[in-house]
């Protein structure tokens, strides 16, 4: 961790004690930003790449995806509950779903062969169709939505991997927010903003709601999840 990182989090810890924390501030226009990249394999390679940097670090946490698991015990009354995490890194996700849903089947997705050393994770690029996924899964849970170079086709093939009435839970804060976009996270959008760029790319496809989470991530970064009901 830099020292800037380090002061920052040591003065967002006192002042989050009084509901404030430091974060950036967007100043531009933009309420959404897709950063573009020569071809697709530098894309790859990017992610790869960053991925291996940050393999121990996770951006969820145990506090967030309880949030996550109550909703969807709750929701789907099923047997069997099956998901698939995407952009998962170390696998963390999986087993905290594992952990809180007694009936869980699921697995987690990256595209970095890093996945191979994890435990209920495969090496996948999230925005590829497998035929074997279509409509089979009941959620699909994500907090890397901003490493996607095309998040409309992403979500457009995660749509396909749930079952008619599932759920894709989106975790967002505003550090997926355009400030923080770039190479390693191409992908940028304002929360306020995400609801309104969801009905357009998928109108009546789709049905949503969001859950501010009352609690802090590991970042001190208070988040929301959308959720997204397939409904088609």
């Amino acid at each position: 961790m830099s020292l800037v990182n380090w002061v920052k989090n040591l003065i967002n810890r006192t002042l989050i004690k009084f509901g404030y924390r430091i974060s950036k501030i967007n100043t531009t226009d933009k309420l959404f930003n897709i950063h573009k990249y020569k071809n697709y394999d530098e894309y790859k390679n990017t992610q790869i790449y960053f991925n291996k940097q940050k393999i121990n670090k996770v951006w969820a946490d145990e506090n967030t995806l309880k949030i996550v698991s109550n909703f969807l015990k709750e929701s789907i009354k099923s047997e069997k509950i099956k998901g698939l995490c995407h952009g998962s890194r170390n696998g963390f996700e999986q087993k905290c779903f594992i952990k809180e849903i007694p009936n869980v089947e699921v697995i987690g997705t990256d595209i970095s062969d890093t996945a191979n050393n994890y435990e209920n994770s495969i090496v996948h690029d999230f925005h590829n169709e497998k035929k074997e996924w279509i409509d089979n899964f009941d959620f699909v849970y994500s907090n890397s939505l901003d490493q996607s170079y095309d998040p409309e086709k992403a979500l457009n093939t995660w749509l396909n991997q749930i079952k008619k009435d599932r759920y894709i839970i989106i975790e967002h804060s505003d550090q997926h927010g355009v400030v923080s976009s770039g190479k390693m996270d191409p992908f940028g959008v304002e929360a306020s903003f995400f609801p309104y760029l969801l009905t357009e790319w998928f109108g009546h496809k789709i049905s949503l709601k969001t859950i501010k989470s009352i609690k802090k991530n590991k970042n001190d970064a208070p988040v929301h999840f959308f959720i997204i009901k397939r409904t088609f």
